[in-house]
């Protein structure tokens, strides 16, 4: 599998924060989303792959080069759209259509139509100042003019921030067209939930500075359940901690524990050959699996 981002060992230390060491692949050819709570880390990484930060140490590569002097630095940046979590309010005093002739200039592959058709699509007035833009707004403005171009790689951070409904459907529509080309690739950093369901292939689990997990979407979704037992005779809590997949345990009360196993079929199939009933069971949400991962992982 080609791979669009290759991180080695990245290390950046702050007075309070350290992000790494990271190790980490992104697929192209795919979507791949980051999923953390606030403070993860998301935001640096981006600017690390982008040289908006140096890393203390380690090795980056954008499809397959090392970021080693200016003009390869100008030549790979040229083939990615980046829209940050944030609008850069320094900009505010131009209006969209100057920014736009504005970012044109250093991308050759700039298409006006294709600028134009997402202007429309977006209902964004670009003779607008910037400042003057909703936040909504602003934000449809900015990912029109990151797509414009037709980046091989975009690296979208947050990008449904301020979004109305309406416009978050036209957003992962228009990301679902764009992944019809062949070779594109995305990786995005999301607190929803449903874009991750309705977007990624790949999902990456990040929290303190450090990434906790890489997994295929729909294996991790079918793998992770949560099992109900009743606790009862040679049926307790350590005997349970031997279920294939165990990560954590849980007593609900009235007798009942809830087993949660990264390994569902191992686990059907080790309750069946125990003889223990399960009461039920239900497969995980993103969110939920994050929480054990923090819990299990994040502290070693």
């Amino acid at each position: 599998m080609d791979t669009a981002v290759y991180l080695n060992r990245v290390k950046m230390e702050r007075e309070h924060f350290l992000l790494g060491p990271l190790q980490l692949e992104i697929p192209r050819g795919y979507i791949s989303a980051i999923v953390g709570p606030n403070g993860s880390g998301k935001s640096s990484t981006f600017q690390l792959m982008l040289r908006i930060y140096n890393p203390d140490s380690g090795q980056i590569e954008l499809f397959g080069e090392q970021l080693t002097n200016e003009e390869i630095e100008v030549a790979l940046k040229q083939r990615i759209g980046y829209l940050p979590e944030e609008a850069n309010d320094m900009e505010s005093w131009m209006t969209g259509s100057e920014k736009a002739d504005f970012i044109k200039f250093w991308y050759p592959t700039w298409n006006v139509n294709r600028y134009s058709d997402l202007i429309r699509i977006f209902e964004v007035d670009p003779k607008l100042k910037l400042g003057k833009m909703s936040k909504g707004m602003r934000r449809k403005f900015d990912l029109a003019v990151v797509l414009a171009h037709n980046p091989e790689l975009l690296l979208l951070d947050e990008p449904s921030s301020g979004l109305d409904p309406i416009s978050w459907k036209r957003m992962i529509e228009i990301l679902q067209k764009y992944m019809e080309e062949e070779n594109r690739t995305i990786l995005m950093a999301t607190h929803i939930i449903d874009e991750v369901k309705r977007l990624a292939d790949y999902i990456i689990f990040m929290a303190g500075g450090r990434i906790l997990g890489f997994y295929e979407k729909d294996e991790l979704m079918g793998n992770w359940h949560a099992f109900f037992v009743r606790e009862q005779g040679d049926v307790g809590k350590h005997r349970l901690r031997e279920v294939p997949g165990f990560e954590r345990l849980e007593d609900m009360g009235g007798g009942f524990i809830r087993i949660i196993s990264s390994n569902a079929g191992l686990a059907e199939k080790w309750f069946q050959e125990e003889g223990i009933s399960v009461s039920g069971q239900n497969s995980l949400e993103l969110d939920d699996i994050l929480e054990v991962l923090i819990e299990t992982k994040a502290s070693f």
